[in-house]
């Protein structure tokens, strides 16, 4: 039987059907709001300041820094607005290859200091609000470690399966290729066990083997001792190497395809995966491995959120654009462009262009000339800080440090290029050459002390240091810089504060914009409906870009020059961030 309805029924049914509309509506804003919250992680909006510990302050004068010399800058550190802190390796070592050689994960170098010093260090980052990321050097260790020197005593010991050995009746082991080796060759020969062990990098760094179950719950040990006491993340060193196909098949002699042939082997993914459920699913760290694979799927396989294996990685192929004879930067704005658009709605990547293993920045992908050096330099952290993924800057490059300018074979410590200097010696190499080149592109460019002030040693040390101090340090150094508000280092600090006060800079939509300019990299970003412009001018001269963005009304949030340019016209090195 129907009934008619009056219009107070009608009137309330409205008003309850409204009244239900909007509640469906304002639970699907916050079913919004929870999943943005849930995309949003700290380790994304973090700004990683990486510290090489040797290098950066000394607190007891033997030319080595060390921790309690990184607890005494801990409010330099901070005054730069960065708020992770990532720590090249500070186990005790032998110091081959300054800490990747390590022989006690659980405990601390001696020219470091204590575990003491560490914790007192650890105290006093969280304390103002930095997180603290350390190295984790697994997929080999030191010879000197007892798991190794128990691996060698015999063939029958428990220790023999946590490395991977080739007993010498088998006849010589296929050729793998090896980094820092003299000869190149992988495999060194043992005659106390009559034997052959593997290390992709030196002889005093034979890789670990991940196929043993025991290697791998001991590396989960080591990673919950220091995850227990507080450390924030992991930086895993030369992880993609890890996993090792062990029948050893035969592959190609050289190692140009070193990527291709020794990176992301047969179980990777299912250590990572373990180590996952282990210890990164119980404790709120960051994670990220040191290489990306060998293609953007390598990347997602280890980074993509529901695979459940760690947070990001570095994509190297940036930071390989830079040649000693230049490089392009349309095949830079390439890279960065490509992984962007594959890692725009899964998975997350990190940002950098230079670390402990490249030439100073400045050196490599500005101008180190006194006209160019700094304009360059805040050219160069002005894109590092704006664009999407978390960003890493190594010390010294807040200040515009350049590369050392080493000159003979003594200058370097690097056990690499010694090693490949003597390899060049014994097959007749060009030598001068070799140091040239070195002298653009070899790492401990990037290795000499911090210069804290103009004094001698640069305030580094009060005795000798470890490796030459950069001579331009009287006028490149963190006092000088740090009174003029013009510096290198004061533009670093407005950028990181702009990219802190700026979500858009972290999340935001990465569209890049007059493509084909070989001169000018710019792009926008966009969030939340905001939406920023980014023109940064990569040469040396004026240069002209063209955005189809009208300029009149945009807002200029910074610039490296005194008056950033109105216009579509770029000074050389020019950088300037607009909101449109």
């Amino acid at each position: 039987m129907n009934h008619p309805i009056t219009r107070s029924t009608a009137v309330l049914f409205l008003l309850l059907f409204a009244l239900n509309a909007c509640k469906q509506a304002d639970n699907k804003s916050q079913n919004q709001k929870n999943t943005s919250a849930a995309d949003q992680n700290w380790w994304k909006e973090a700004v990683v300041y990486q510290i090489y510990p040797r290098s950066f302050k000394d607190s007891n004068g033997d030319g080595v820094g060390d921790l309690n010399g990184i607890t005494s800058k801990l409010d330099y550190i901070k005054s730069l607005g960065i708020n992770t802190v990532w720590l090249n390796p500070v186990y005790s070592s032998p110091n081959t290859d300054n800490g990747y050689d390590v022989s006690d994960y659980r405990n601390i170098m001696k020219e470091f200091g204590t575990m003491g010093d560490f914790d007192k260090m650890l105290k006093g980052m969280h304390e103002r609000g930095i997180k603290l990321v350390m190295d984790l050097v697994v997929n080999h260790s030191s010879n000197q470690h007892e798991w190794f020197k128990q691996s060698r005593s015999s063939r029958s010991n428990p220790y023999r399966n946590y490395y991977h050995w080739w007993n010498a009746e088998r006849g010589k082991p296929p050729y793998r290729y090896s980094l820092f080796d003299v000869n190149h060759d992988a495999w060194k020969y043992d005659s106390l066990t009559n034997a052959y062990y593997l290390h992709y990098f030196s002889v005093q760094q034979p890789d670990l083997n991940w196929e043993n179950p025991k290697v791998r719950q001991e590396v989960y040990s080591i990673m919950k001792f220091w995850a227990d006491k507080g450390i924030d993340g992991f930086r895993m060193d030369a992880y993609q190497f890890a996993a090792k196909d062990t029948t050893f098949p035969k592959i190609p002699v050289n190692g140009q395809n070193f990527m291709k042939y020794y990176a992301i082997g047969p179980h990777l993914h299912d250590y990572l995966k373990e180590m996952n459920r282990e210890i990164y699913s119980k404790y709120n760290l960051m994670s990220v491995a040191e290489g990306a694979g060998n293609s953007l799927q390598d990347a997602h396989d280890m980074v993509d959120a529901d695979r459940h294996e760690l947070n990001m990685a570095y994509a190297f192929d940036g930071v390989s654009v830079a040649k000693a004879n230049g490089y392009s930067l349309l095949e830079l704005k390439n890279v960065f462009s490509r992984w962007d658009s594959a890692f725009a709605k899964k998975g997350w990547l990190s940002i950098f262009l230079a670390n402990h293993d490249q030439a100073r920045l400045v050196s490599r992908f500005g101008n180190d000339s006194p006209e160019f050096r700094e304009v360059s330099s805040k050219m160069l952290n002005t894109f590092l800080l704006t664009m999407r993924g978390t960003p890493y800057v190594y010390n010294g490059d807040e200040l515009g440090m350049t590369n050392a300018g080493f000159t003979k074979i003594e200058d370097y410590n690097d056990i690499a290029l010694r090693n490949e200097y003597q390899h060049m010696e014994n097959t007749g190499g060009d030598l001068k050459q070799f140091l040239q080149l070195a002298g653009k592109e070899n790492r401990d460019n990037s290795r000499t002390p911090f210069p804290w002030n103009g004094s001698a040693n640069a305030g580094f040390t009060t005795g000798t240091p470890w490796l030459k101090i950069n001579p331009n340090y009287k006028t490149i150094n963190a006092s000088a810089e740090d009174k003029d508000p013009n510096s290198c280092l004061n533009y670093f600090r407005k950028v990181v504060k702009l990219r802190k006060d700026n979500p858009v800079l972290v999340y935001g939509k990465y569209t890049l914009l007059d493509k084909s300019n070989p001169n000018v990299y710019a792009y926008t970003r966009e969030y939340n409906g905001k939406k920023l412009l980014v023109l940064l001018n990569f040469k040396n001269k004026a240069a002209v870009v063209n955005t189809g963005i009208d300029l009149a009304k945009a807002k200029v949030l910074l610039g490296n020059y005194a008056e950033p340019a109105q216009d579509a016209k770029l000074r050389p090195y020019e950088a300037v961030v607009y909101q449109l």
